[in-house]
């Protein structure tokens, strides 16, 4: 049994990962942390980080950037592996994840669905294959009218995963209204779409002379994020210090 303290409970997506929790005989969920109360859980529910003392094997985090900060500390001081889940981290963030997990077990996923991480290695051979052959890369990615950070996350993961395939000679183009010029062989497209409630949509185009190949993935509910972060969860369970992510998830299975 896994035990888990759940950061950001009382948000759409702690809610959907407490169901899901109430359906899995191999995890429980022992506390909650959330700034508001909005309802009444079979675990205790705290309002600031530092009150919760409850033992747990690991905490899933699905808060938002700003609570990032005080979770990582608690983290470190508890020895408690983090599954975070949150986007939109500034750098200084980004830099104390990485200080965090010196520390402690932490695994930090753009995305924690199984199939956008399938995707990441398949982009990573596709564009070892076409970016030589002369083929543009593009992304676009649409999210529902509430997501605050563009791109998303995982955008800019599926970024790095076809960069990372051409040793990081490209560069990321945002918005082409800015200049008024032809496109740049060297570049990788993201553009950004918010609307409705579209739960995450994510598309990488290899346009080439006359062929198209694109890869899709689309989510049609939370569900998938939540499952994802409760297989992480019971994948950090007594897991050493250091960085993890869902390819370790994976090849864990």
């Amino acid at each position: 049994m896994t035990k888990v303290i759940l950061h950001g409970c009382n948000g759409k997506m702690g809610q959907v990962v407490s169901s899901l929790c109430r359906e899995e005989d191999e995890i429980e969920i022992v506390a909650g942390i959330d700034l508001f109360q909005q309802k009444e859980e079979e675990y205790p529910i705290f309002t600031n980080i530092e009150d919760c003392d409850v033992t747990a094997d690991a905490i899933i985090d699905f808060a938002s950037a700003k609570a990032v900060d005080a979770l990582l500390a608690y983290s470190v001081r508890r020895q408690i592996p983090v599954v975070l889940c949150s986007t939109g981290l500034t750098g200084e963030q980004e830099a104390a994840v990485q200080k965090a997990a010196e520390k402690t077990a932490v695994l930090k996923s753009a995305n924690m669905s199984l199939g956008i991480n399938m995707l990441l290695d398949l982009l990573k051979q596709a564009a070892q294959v076409l970016a030589p052959a002369g083929f543009d890369m593009e992304i676009v990615e649409k999210h529902h009218n509430q997501k605050v950070d563009a791109p998303s996350g995982t955008a800019l993961a599926l970024a790095d995963a076809l960069n990372e395939a051409r040793n990081g000679a490209y560069t990321y183009q945002y918005d082409r209204t800015k200049e008024q010029k032809k496109r740049e062989k060297q570049e990788i497209g993201i553009q950004a779409v918010r609307g409705g409630n579209i739960v995450g949509e994510h598309e990488v185009i290899f346009a080439g002379t006359d062929e198209v190949i694109t890869f899709q993935h689309t989510a049609y509910s939370k569900g998938v994020f939540a499952k994802g972060a409760i297989e992480a969860a019971k994948f950090l369970k007594g897991k050493p210090a250091g960085l993890y992510n869902m390819g370790d998830v994976i090849a864990a299975r």
